[in-house]
């Protein structure tokens, strides 16, 4: 008799018989009850045990409860698993707050309802000090809503490894096709033929995923196994054993995914078929969070199968050959101390200089400290009719998307079509396209810019300021400069804590209850007069930001 094969998404309460991988301090399963763990008294044990929970309350200050961990003290890398579920409408913080610091760091949140049990994973990356972890329940407080943990379990080494042992399977979690899914494998196949677990005990059989073509039922039927999204920055060796079948036609791929959707290939395999269990390397690079897919697509029900197993992260990059890694902060600078790594092209009259001006009434600061320096680009000074000033940036890569962040500010241009433009140069200094430049004139404040751009060939960026006529030109800043990898628009890998309050309070939280004021978000300059600033430090005045009435 066949075995009964069982779904990645049904796997989560499973009774089945696994080999319990190292728990650290601070992981709990409350069946007797919270490991430590403390609370104001809004969450609340199940009965029966092995649940705590808190539900909605009428009372809107009262819609927060906070479950706070022991001390602990993890000097290396590790891994926070939550068993959760959220009731109705409500949100789930998971929170580090460090004892020499006096601040609670943002490192993973859901708002995610569902009826059955959910996966949530974030990195501890090593440290020398001692911690807490803040479960941040916050059930909605007009329905009847509630937020549930069921386990929380802290392993060593990092959420993205998993060698299927575990009975929450590390948080992976299969992309439901009615025909082709992920499987737990153990024991021989005998439907799909596959080989035992390549790791064996004295006491029991090992498990792997698997999917194989056995029900396909249409053209290209894909399968896909999707690892916890990243929630630091990783960069190294993503290594796995894989065991491959091809017949009539698989094709096995290797992606990443980030927030936007975006997906980008990083392996496939150069064999159609293994012998046996096979170890692949990939050097994955994650400055922003992301999803690493492994996808199967099948051509039809004699498409073979395919297995992993033992998938596991080092710090150190799989090949020695590996490009070293990129640093696009060579391309950064804030001008308190120079030009940095930029320069401008030598001609008679040089139109971008650093400047620094004492903020008064009537004048703003540089960006950095409001008291520092800032490059200006006073096109009055142009020789000649139709004069372009030209910036340029260092040489990047090729073949990275990169997010390039600045911010500027203008005085005195009647059209501000030309005032700014931002192109990318290639190595013989030849443009390949404007990335950016200006609609419409601004007030005098300083406005962000974010430009999201890729490039096969190695570039730079390149600021130009041009003046068509003398009485239509003026003065235009930049300050600040940055530039990172990764598109401007994933924003959830960012320093813990960074909240330009553009969506909302980025999980900011105040005391309602114990002072007279509150924090409110509001839009362009304050109602009262001389107080507050003409608008808010990202993009201007027409954004928000935080104050006090």
């Amino acid at each position: 008799m066949s075995r009964v094969r069982l779904p990645l998404l049904a796997l989560c309460l499973c009774g089945v018989l696994r080999a319990q991988q190292q728990l650290l301090p601070g992981s709990c399963n409350f069946e007797s009850g919270t490991c430590g763990y403390t609370h104001d008294g809004r969450w609340s044990m199940n009965e029966e045990g092995h649940l705590i929970s808190v539900e909605s309350s009428p009372s809107a200050h009262q819609n927060k409860a906070v479950l706070v961990s022991p001390v602990l003290e993890h000097q290396e890398w590790s891994c926070v698993r939550l068993v959760y579920q959220i009731s109705g409408q409500g949100s789930l913080q998971l929170h580090l707050r460090p004892l020499l610091d006096n601040f609670d760091y943002t490192l993973w949140t859901s708002v995610k309802a569902s009826d059955s049990w959910l996966i949530g994973s974030a990195d501890l990356p090593n440290t020398t000090e001692p911690y807490q972890i803040l479960l941040e329940g916050r059930p909605d407080t007009n329905n009847k809503s509630s937020v549930s943990i069921f386990e929380v379990h802290i392993v060593p080494g990092y959420c993205v490894e998993c060698n299927f042992e575990e009975h929450h399977l590390c948080g992976y979690s299969n992309s439901w096709n009615p025909n082709v899914n992920w499987y737990v494998g153990g024991m021989r196949e005998p439907e799909s033929n596959l080989l035992d677990n390549h790791i064996h005990s004295s006491d029991h059989r090992g498990h792997f995923m698997y999917v194989d073509s056995l029900y396909v039922k249409h053209f290209q039927e894909v399968a896909k196994l999707t690892l916890p999204m990243t929630t630091v920055p990783l960069a190294g060796c993503l290594s796995f054993y894989y065991h491959r079948d091809q017949e009539l036609g698989n094709i096995f791929t290797v992606f990443t995914r980030d927030q936007l959707g975006h997906y980008e290939e990083v392996w496939r395999p150069e064999e159609y078929s293994t012998k046996g269990w096979t170890l692949a390397g990939i050097d994955l690079k994650a400055p922003h969070p992301l999803e690493v897919v492994f996808e199967v697509a099948f051509n039809s029900a004699r498409g073979g199968y395919v297995a992993i197993d033992d998938v596991t992260f080092s710090p150190q990059f799989c090949h020695t050959a590996t490009e070293p890694t990129v640093d696009p902060s060579v391309a950064s600078c804030d001008f308190e101390n120079g030009l940095c790594l930029y320069y401008q092209e030598k001609v008679e009259n040089k139109v971008w200089g650093r400047y620094s001006v004492k903020p008064n009434a009537y004048k703003i600061g540089d960006h950095t400290t409001g008291t520092g320096c800032f490059l200006l680009a006073n096109t009055h000074f142009a020789s000649m009719p139709g004069y372009v000033g030209r910036l340029h940036s260092p040489y990047l890569p090729g073949n990275h998307k990169y997010c390039l962040r600045f911010y500027y500010m203008l005085h005195g241009f009647r059209k501000a079509d030309n005032a700014l433009v931002v192109y990318i140069y290639d190595e013989n200094n030849v443009a390949q396209g404007k990335v950016w430049s200006l609609t419409e004139t601004s007030r005098a404040v300083w406005t962000q810019v974010d430009i999201t751009y890729m490039k096969p060939m190695v570039s730079k960026i390149v600021f130009a300021s041009i003046c068509n006529r003398f009485w239509d030109c003026g003065l235009v800043a930049i300050d600040d400069i940055t530039v990172s990898l990764g598109d401007c628009r994933v924003t959830a890998g960012s320093a813990p804590g960074q909240c330009d309050f553009e969506s909302g309070t980025c999980g900011y939280i105040q005391e309602s209850t114990q002072d007279q004021g509150d924090w409110l978000r509001v839009r362009g300059h304050t109602p009262t007069s001389y107080t507050g600033p003409m608008g808010d430090h990202t993009t201007g005045d027409t954004s928000c930001t935080s104050r006090l009435p």
